[in-house]
């Protein structure tokens, strides 16, 4: 079986800072279990007008420990990798992000998409969908997919809290620093 969250949701900042506010956003103190973010890889396509990114998150293994009687999922940590598309021309800033941890007995991937407002191209609409598939342990997988399903739910939330935080108060200080040029 396979369960899936869907969202879409409305920042009131221009694409480019959104973009460029999602990798700030880990690790932070409203998420707590993004241990850390590295970019294992950053090119530029000048002539296509194209970023790339791969980067690698470390999670913190948030399955029960009544779930890690299964020797496979008592990892201390879980890693995701999260490539990035940051499309000047399109404009468009994509992401798609999948797990490395557990690969083979479960497939969780999330796809995002931030394009500029049609009602205020200053704005930037995101699009995401998640999903998780797991491939092993028999009946007792649904019982994993369940609970991802509501982690998955929470983290978006999260996530998105985060967000509008860190948009916030980096609009703020933008403002203060564009106001009194002596502030920095």
């Amino acid at each position: 079986m396979v369960v899936s969250v869907t969202i879409q949701h409305l920042f009131k900042y221009p694409l480019e800072f959104v973009a460029k506010t999602h990798f700030q956003k880990y690790p932070s103190k409203g998420e707590k279990f993004v241990v850390r973010v590295d970019t294992v890889e950053h090119r530029r396509d000048v002539v296509h007008g194209v970023n790339y990114w791969k980067r690698i998150a470390v999670c913190a293994n948030v399955i029960p420990g009544i779930l890690r009687t299964i020797n496979v999922l008592n990892e201390q940590n879980f890693l995701l990798e999260e490539e990035a598309w940051l499309d000047f021309r399109k404009p468009e800033f994509r992401l798609q992000s999948c797990n490395i941890t557990w690969s083979k007995y479960a497939h969780i991937w999330e796809e995002s998409t931030f394009k500029p407002s049609q009602d205020n191209p200053k704005w930037t609409v995101l699009e995401q969908h998640g999903v998780v598939e797991v491939k092993a342990f028999g009946p007792f997988g649904r019982v994993l997919e369940m609970f991802a399903q509501r982690f998955l739910q929470s983290g978006v939330k999260r996530g998105l809290r985060i967000m509008e935080e860190l948009l916030q108060e980096r609009a703020s200080k933008a403002y203060i620093i564009q106001d009194n040029p002596s502030v920095s």
